[in-house]
């Protein structure tokens, strides 16, 4: 990929992921929507680019997106009102699809996570119940788009290093995973165009990257 930009580009992952993308010669640029953030997106090795991706229009995203190779989601509300969680996680993560097909961007990498769609199983009492009912939507929406997609589904995220090693048929009470490695398999999905079409669910492991990905 030579041009990609990440939205949420202050997230922990994303600034695990720029660097990895811009030592391999991609044009990396990372959406922030505060400008306090710009000087640590751009030490990560991104162009930062302030936008509010929330009440940005879908043509506004789309003339954002215009030029790019690859668009990766890695934002998220961060929790708080389920009107917000809605607003980021499900409505502005499914504008920016319907930008990215408008703007002739076909590549499509979101960050999602382990167990997510519409049988998520999470009580509608539990705080975690919008983001879950929010990401069930959007990856609903991203499957039945024209986009040529990879969805992540990561387990529970840890501050580990990286092992560069992963598995994909994750046991549900071993379910850690290091931002480091989520990091790396974004990078490597986008080279990979036999990930397109597919929902990957992983967590930390022993299969090296390629070969975890590998399979189909």
């Amino acid at each position: 990929m030579k041009k990609v930009m990440i939205i949420g580009g202050h997230g922990k992952i994303a600034l695990l992921l720029a660097p990895l993308l811009a030592e391999a010669g991609t044009e990396v640029s990372g959406v922030i929507r505060n400008a306090a953030q710009i000087d640590a997106v751009a030490a990560a090795g991104a162009t930062p680019v302030v936008h509010d991706v929330v009440s940005a229009s879908t043509a506004e995203l789309a003339t954002l997106f215009a030029g790019q190779d690859a668009i990766v989601w890695s934002a998220g509300a961060g929790g708080g009102s389920p009107e917000r969680t809605y607003a980021v996680d499900r409505d502005a993560a499914i504008r920016t699809m319907d930008a990215a097909a408008a703007a002739g961007v076909s590549r499509y990498v979101m960050v999602s996570y382990l167990g997510a769609g519409p049988n998520h199983g999470v009580p509608p009492e539990d705080s975690f119940f919008a983001y879950a009912e929010a990401k069930a939507d959007a990856d609903a929406h991203l499957r039945a788009s024209t986009l040529a997609w990879t969805i992540l589904g990561p387990g529970a995220l840890t501050s580990e290093p990286p092992s560069g090693t992963i598995t994909t048929t994750p046991d549900m009470a071993h379910r850690n995973t290091s931002r480091a490695n989520v990091a790396l398999v974004a990078a490597a999905v986008l080279d990979h165009s036999a990930t397109i079409g597919r929902t990957i669910e992983f967590t930390d492991g022993d299969v090296p990257l390629d070969q975890a990905l590998a399979k189909g």
